[in-house]
């Protein structure tokens, strides 16, 4: 799958562009979608508090649903012939969530949405991430699983800049607030699918298991029985629940920042721009993590990301000032990509290529399960203490525990080797 000269083959290139058309509707869910949802709360009266509480309930519950779902599809996945329909379906519920939250005028009817359109939107990455060890060779994993964060951050910025210019400059363009949300949700729904194509065309699946009289029962039997292995193949799980705890706090980081910074009073304007140099910086950063994974461990370059999400969310905790958010939308920009990417790479390097869809789905309880504990906690802490600033202090705690565990998980995989 790799060509002489070591670059990127067409597959490869392929199933990097669906992390380009995906990135999009992501971007959009960390800056736009939240703003737009604090317009329409403070037009319902909703304070601040309960409007952070209530978009982070609304993103536990899109993770909640997939978690439950996701490892028996991602082991009915693992079956002959059945990952691409599954993907295509979760893809196209997706997009048109994606375009349909530009009907809803009332917050609880877009939060209702949203959790559709999340929904396929993380089902969606089951099925993309467990292509991953189909589509090119153990020794590439890090660098192609890295491409595909380093390129979907950068190329999402083509969609958001003219959905910003269409938020920003509606009045100028002779737009109604509701017209340019409208083409900013379809122009994004509109890329995500176009990157997708490529993809549908050329992706076959290399590893899978001939299919059994009953596919869906056989697998639910199989999932059953991994989960039970799982338990005796200790650097997997202790992996997985080390991933269960520093991934919750990426992912809260990336769901909740626009709200959290909205809910300090920062300029809807700088929150944005601030979001999307992030997206900027991550670009390059994700690439040169996938250089050094070329000379260095994978797991001292994982432990070194965690490290430095712990600083992250201990800096945030005290963030009252724009200037603080540019610097923490910089700094989170640094690792965010390395520490997805290489995370992903490692699990597919240590579990079996032929069930790869039935252990991505596991994966998925721990990192879509994790979003939903991370989310729900910023949420019942800043409620009860009404300080938006206590909630992000959970994170710092979440990020040492997962430190800890992946020390244990990495040196015990290291002694099996």
């Amino acid at each position: 799958m790799e060509d002489g000269n070591g670059k990127l083959t067409r597959q490869e290139i392929c199933w990097i562009l669906y992390d380009v058309g995906n990135s999009a509707f992501i971007l959009l869910v960390s800056t736009i979608i939240p703003i737009y949802f604090n317009h329409l709360a403070s037009l319902a009266g909703l304070s601040e508090v309960d409007y952070l509480a209530y978009w982070g309930y609304a993103a536990s519950v899109s993770t909640v649903i997939v978690a439950l779902v996701g490892p028996i599809f991602g082991t009915i996945a693992d079956t002959k012939g059945f990952k691409k329909p599954l993907f295509i379906t979760c893809v196209g519920i997706g997009v048109m969530g994606c375009v349909l939250l530009s009907i809803p005028g009332h917050w609880l009817a877009f939060l209702a949405v949203f959790v559709v359109a999340k929904t396929g939107y993380n089902a969606s990455l089951i099925f993309y991430d467990s292509m991953l060890t189909d589509i090119t060779v153990p020794r590439r994993l890090d660098q192609v699983s890295s491409h595909g964060y380093a390129w979907g951050y950068i190329g999402s910025c083509i969609p958001f800049v003219i959905s910003l210019i269409l938020m920003l400059a509606h009045e100028a363009i002779g737009l109604s607030m509701k017209a340019a949300v409208t083409l900013v949700f379809i122009l994004n729904g509109v890329w995500w699918i176009l990157m997708t194509i490529p993809l549908l065309r050329s992706y076959e699946q290399s590893h899978y298991v001939d299919p059994p009289k009953r596919p869906v029962r056989a697998s639910v039997e199989r999932l059953f029985r991994t989960l039970g292995d799982i338990r005796g193949q200790r650097p997997i799980f202790l992996y997985l629940l080390a991933f269960f705890f520093f991934i919750d706090g990426v992912y809260t980081i990336i769901e909740m920042a626009t709200a959290y910074g909205s809910a300090l009073g920062l300029d809807s304007s700088q929150l944005l721009l601030a979001l999307l140099a992030t997206q900027v910086v991550a670009f390059p950063c994700a690439l040169i993590f996938a250089n050094f994974s070329k000379q260095q461990e994978t797991s001292r370059l994982l432990k070194f990301c965690i490290l430095a999400y712990i600083g992250i969310s201990l800096f945030a905790i005290q963030l009252d000032k724009p200037w603080e958010f540019w610097l923490l939308a910089i700094l989170v920009g640094m690792f965010q990509g390395a520490i997805q990417a290489l995370s992903r790479s490692y699990f597919a390097r240590i579990i079996p290529a032929e069930k790869s869809g039935e252990y991505f789905g596991i994966y998925d309880i721990c990192g879509k399960g994790a979003s939903f504990l991370g989310t729900t906690l910023v949420g019942v802490v800043a409620q009860a203490t009404g300080a938006a600033n206590a909630g992000v202090a959970i994170l710092t705690l979440l990020f040492l525990v997962g430190y800890v565990l992946f020390r244990k998980a990495s040196a015990l995989q290291m002694d099996n080797l």
